[in-house]
């Protein structure tokens, strides 16, 4: 799948709102970046931290909520 389809996927799920899908990729990096394991099949040695983050947003495994709950 292209990047712009990723990124548009990720954007729907945040209700097209780039400022809350930028938050929410910066948070996610740093939770990949302190260990975090993936939820999605990308290895971190193979993908950037921020690409693995867009793909999890996409695919629906990572929300705003979620991430609320975790702090």
């Amino acid at each position: 799948m292209r990047t712009e389809e990723i990124v548009a996927q990720a954007l729907a799920k945040v209700d097209n709102d780039r400022y809350i899908l930028s938050n929410l990729v910066f948070t996610r990096v740093k939770q990949l970046g302190a260990g975090a394991k993936p939820l999605v099949a990308m290895d971190t040695k193979n993908y950037k931290l921020t690409d693995i983050a867009i793909v999890e947003i996409a695919q629906g495994k990572i929300s705003l909520e979620c991430i609320d709950a975790r702090y």
